[in-house]
């Protein structure tokens, strides 16, 4: 994109021109932490039920900007594999400090914001090792770890939040 195509120079307008939308985070989130790659998957499982036709469009964006990747899925010949670059896997500590604000201001369920203290929680480190990890999977860079993924540390405590829940609501 040229200059002239932005509305300022400014670094926090030329980001939200990228990803101020109401669904690319959303997107980039669960290809993140929902390890979600394909159309379908990102269609069918997310929260916030996005329409096929805005997800269509906010992928074309998103590959654009050069913020996924979409390569042919080797076991399906109708369906592509989206993949993180990066530019995305850069966003993980605003992904963390986004969730933080949301935790403390806004009324989150605790479910859905288990992952967000957790990432609050293991700070930095947490979100370079997790980094990694995006890396290895999305960009085929291998990653040195001991023990669960980040991804299955986070997994597995919003299991155990909804285990618990359930467990009342049987009471």
């Amino acid at each position: 994109m040229s200059t002239a195509a932005h509305r300022s120079g400014c670094p926090i307008n030329l980001s939200l021109e990228v990803f101020g939308d109401r669904w690319s985070l959303i997107i980039l989130r669960d290809m993140m932490f929902g390890g979600r790659r394909h159309f379908r998957e990102l269609l069918t499982r997310s929260e916030e039920g996005i329409s096929s036709n805005i997800l269509a469009d906010r992928l074309k964006m998103l590959l654009d900007e050069g913020m996924i990747t979409k390569t042919d899925d080797p076991s399906h010949k109708q369906k592509a594999v989206y993949s993180l670059t990066e530019k995305s896997i850069a966003l993980v500590p605003i992904f963390a400090h986004l969730g933080a604000w949301g935790r403390r201001y806004l009324p989150v369920s605790e479910e859905l914001s288990i992952r967000a203290q957790l990432l609050e929680e293991g700070g930095p480190a947490l979100w370079d090792q997790f980094m990694a990890e995006l890396r290895e999977l999305h960009l085929g860079e291998p990653a040195k770890r001991e023990g669960p993924t980040v991804a299955e540390q986070l997994q597995a405590a919003y299991e155990k939040v909804l285990a618990r829940q359930a467990a009342k609501t049987r009471r």
